[in-house]
């Protein structure tokens, strides 16, 4: 039902279920909070959003409180701002406030309110707690002096990630937010997801910067530093410096990161054309195996199959669910994938010793970092990965290096690991995998395109929290025969509380599927732990956009007709799923313990 309420003196007609935060935010009026976001329910814990309702002795609190017919609201009258003031300055007597050495320092909504609100002097004496920053996570920083204890971090593990690393201990002076038995970080549950850093409004949550090893191996001339690039960082990279939400910066990336000094710029996006071959094979493999008397199979795994692309969803699975591991496709991800390769191929068609290679990656996902350093992930005879940048750190490389965006002019990445299709763009949103991969399997299946108009396989598309899809297979090439009348029946979940609602359903044979995508991040990769902050489902919205929009402007749009994916078939890796691809492109997982 619409009500009209007065905030302001704007009267402004709204919904009566939602609250005066959200009525004044639609309607341009800005309310200062800490402890709301857009991703997370009502938690009322820095009172900041005080409003002063005309009838009502108490200041009351915007996100908690709904409107009502005819309610006279004002945000800005001095009652209001004294108390924004005090509270304020009670949170920074606890706050470290050593903002020149904080990562956060300038992108800090403590540090702006504190600004807008003119606080030029500190009304309490400090009560600065001396505590030990937790540095054991290859991923996540966390240091307890700058947090301010509004539970974001939480509520986020809570409610949009069901893992529950994250807890508020003790009470009153002593509360804190902590890990079970309050251990380090690397060693709990945590999946190194990053959202609980996407959401922090302070420095208290980073990640772990690998800004200076990347300019170190940099200025180093007997090295050879190739980059890659993750889909989802062309779609975020622009808001970091200033541009719109969800524009693509493909072009000026690229030259901004041959500016950057690196020897090679490379796209990820040619090893996720190389995942789908092997993921699409291993799929076609298991499928052989379920429904035909071949059990000798490489590949012959139960069903459904489950996507190896987010290391923070394998990390959940580790420790979660670790009977499902069997699912799980060994695929290496296409960060790891490129690792490899660059080690082996490039460095065998360049003619340079591999021990001479480093290979940077460029993730819109902190968990990446944790993948990188897995004591697995060195099938070269070399480690895959070096070192790894969020999209945040590749923001503030270019600002170090004095590289003014604005004035670059557009350029390509370089061949031999740089070609890809519009079916390895899409990788960077939440059923991305899952469309690419149908592309192709469909068409080797049947030798026809997958039946949609113009590829576009909208059920696994957009924002719902698990979506399905079924495609009959009708007139399959004789070699697929037996998989005549099947319906192939996929899944795509995004964050991992829609992942323990489906794999419970699966677990208790309520769902059946052939092949499931999970992505540990709400969207995928674009709603990455590493992007640019802050997050909210529109912003989310806008970089989907830009990325289905890239999609659609690729000459080709499958990964099975990569030029370059056949290429490095014939010329080095035989065939998908091939000894030497075995070997090199795929690996294991294993169990982990929950606590």
């Amino acid at each position: 039902m619409i009500v009209n309420v007065t905030i302001d003196s704007q009267i402004i007609p709204c919904n009566d279920d939602q609250t005066i935060l959200t009525a004044a935010q639609s309607h341009g009026i800005k309310i200062p909070t800490l402890c709301f976001h857009e991703d997370l329910g009502i938690a009322g814990n820095c009172r900041l959003c005080l409003v002063e309702i005309e009838g009502e002795k108490r200041l009351q609190p915007s996100c908690a409180l709904k409107v009502k017919e005819g309610m006279i609201i004002h945000t800005n009258t001095d009652r209001i701002r004294k108390t924004r003031r005090q509270l304020l300055s009670l949170l920074l007597s606890e706050h470290n406030g050593d903002c020149l050495h904080c990562d956060r320092s300038g992108h800090c909504e403590l540090q702006s309110l504190a600004t807008q609100n003119g606080l030029e002097e500190e009304l309490y004496p400090p009560l600065k707690k001396d505590y030990r920053e937790d540095i054991s996570s290859p991923s996540i920083k966390k240091d307890d002096s700058k947090c301010i204890r509004c539970q974001r971090c939480v509520r986020t593990c809570h409610i949009i990630q069901d893992v529950n690393a994250l807890a508020v201990t003790h009470r009153g002076a002593d509360l804190k937010i902590s890990t079970f038995l309050d251990k380090p970080l690397h060693n709990v549950i945590c999946t190194n997801c990053g959202q609980c850093v996407n959401r922090c409004p302070t420095g208290a949550l980073t990640e772990q910067s690998a800004v200076e090893d990347v300019w170190h191996v940099l200025s180093r001339p007997e090295l050879h530093v190739v980059v890659q690039t993750a889909p989802a960082v062309r779609i975020a990279l622009g808001e970091q410096l200033g541009y719109s939400q969800g524009g693509r910066v493909t072009g000026k990336m690229v030259s901004a990161l041959r500016r950057l000094g690196f020897d090679k710029v490379f796209d990820t996006n040619f090893t996720a054309d190389m995942t789908i071959m092997e993921e699409g094979t291993e799929l076609l493999n298991r499928l052989k195996s379920a429904f035909t008397d071949n059990h000798n199979l490489i590949d012959a795994k139960p069903l459904p199959q489950f996507s190896s692309c987010s290391p923070g969803w394998i990390k959940y699975l580790e420790h979660q669910y670790p009977g499902f591991l069997g699912h799980l496709s060994t695929c290496k991800s296409p960060q790891q994938m490129f690792g490899t390769l660059a080690k082996t191929y490039y460095a065998d068609r360049a003619g340079i010793d591999p021990s001479l290679i480093r290979v940077v990656s460029i993730m819109p996902c902190t968990a990446k970092k944790f993948e990188a350093q897995r004591p697995e992930m060195c099938d070269s005879g070399y480690r895959d990965v070096d070192f790894v940048l969020t999209t945040r750190e590749l923001g503030k490389m270019l600002d170090q290096g004095g590289i003014d965006f604005s004035t670059l002019e557009q350029s390509s990445c370089d061949s031999l690991l740089g070609t890809h299709s519009g079916a390895a763009v899409i990788f960077g949103a939440t059923g991305g995998v899952m469309e690419a991969a149908l592309r192709t399997v469909y068409e080797i299946v049947t030798g026809r395109e997958v039946p949609y108009p113009r590829l576009d396989i909208t059920p696994v598309r957009g924002m719902e929290g698990v979506k399905e899809a079924e495609i009959l297979i009708e007139n399959p090439l004789p070699d697929w025969s037996f998989l005549e009348g099947i319906t192939l029946k996929v899944a795509v979940s995004h964050g991992l509380s829609h992942a323990r609602k489906l794999l419970d359903k699966i677990q208790k044979g309520e769902k059946d599927y052939h092949f499931v995508e999970f992505m540990a991040c709400p969207g995928g990769c674009l709603g990455g732990g590493g992007q640019p902050i802050p997050t909210t489902p529109e912003i989310r919205l806008k970089r989907m956009e830009g990325i289905y929009d890239e999609d659609r402007s690729m000459a080709i749009r499958k990964s099975h007709e990569n030029p370059e994916v056949h290429r490095i078939y014939q010329d080095f890796l035989g065939e998908p799923c091939s000894p030497i691809s075995h070997k090199l492109l795929h690996t294991e997982y294993t169990a982990r313990e929950l606590y």
